[in-house]
């Protein structure tokens, strides 16, 4: 399985696209602004999107790719998410007004796209690849997502704050490689805790539910101003961690990805 970070950013600025990741050639996760970098072909191939929920840097993209692809489709996309994610993009994006409801065009028996509605915890198969939604604890309904690799599951948290029950889930997991959201600074972590993201601190509290000593962990979601802010952050904890005793010191090497990256697991 490939995984192509098409952005990672919580906000736009050159070089800086929202989150969206390509699984394959087919599945996206996500379809923040990073989708604007594919090819009409690229597009084309997309049979599903998975989406955490309804903020606009995590679906942006979607109402103009799917108007892209639609005359050079036989088939619908499939658009799996919470039932109240749907619900908001039904009411508010694809209405007729902001945008056409592709959900009946150019009929019902024939759209260009299906809303497939899906609940925390549970598995959908695609092309063979099987996609898990993730609790996640955001403003809106959320979920984060477990997608099986043939060497491990990639792990994605979505926009998340504290989440015991994440955890629960993903230490049942071998897991190849863990995408953490981290999207404030400390300086801005009282807006982080009010918004429900994560910055350097939480995102540690977080790691030591983790099971999964030395997996790949990353960091998403920074905003463009914020990012090596966040990092030297990150830096900072973990060598003031790695100077105490070794039962209290962290086991995870984190770093932060950027779009364009590709992964084989």
């Amino acid at each position: 399985m490939k995984v192509r970070v098409l952005g990672c950013s919580g906000a736009i600025a050159k070089d800086c696209r929202t989150t969206s990741f390509l699984i394959d050639d087919n599945i996206l996760v996500d379809a923040g602004t990073g989708v604007g970098d594919l090819t009409l072909d690229e597009m084309r191939k997309i049979d599903h999107v998975f989406l955490t929920h309804s903020h606009l840097d995590h679906i942006a993209a979607l109402p103009l790719m799917l108007d892209a692809v639609s005359s050079l489709r036989q088939t619908p996309v499939h658009i799996h998410a919470l039932p109240p994610t749907i619900e908001v993009l039904r009411t508010h994006i694809f209405n007729n007004i902001i945008w056409p409801d592709f959900s009946c065009i150019p009929s019902a028996d024939y759209p260009f796209m299906r809303f497939c509605p899906l609940n925390v915890g549970e598995q959908c198969t695609t092309a063979g690849v099987v996609v898990e939604a993730l609790p996640a604890v955001h403003t809106v309904p959320a979920v984060g997502y477990a997608v099986q690799g043939l060497k491990g599951w990639w792990v994605f948290s979505g926009d998340t704050e504290r989440n015991p029950a994440f955890w629960e889930r993903v230490n049942q997991l071998p897991i190849s490689m863990l995408v953490m959201e981290t999207a404030f600074s400390e300086r801005e972590s009282a807006l982080a805790r009010r918004s429900l993201h994560l910055s350097p601190r939480t995102l540690l509290a977080e790691l030591r539910l983790c099971e999964q000593l030395g997996c790949q962990v990353y960091i998403t979601h920074t905003k463009p101003a914020e990012t090596e802010v966040i990092m030297g952050e990150i830096r900072k904890l973990l060598a003031d961690e790695a100077a105490k005793p070794s039962d209290e010191s962290s086991p995870f090497s984190i770093q932060w990805l950027q779009a364009g990256q590709e992964f084989t697991l």
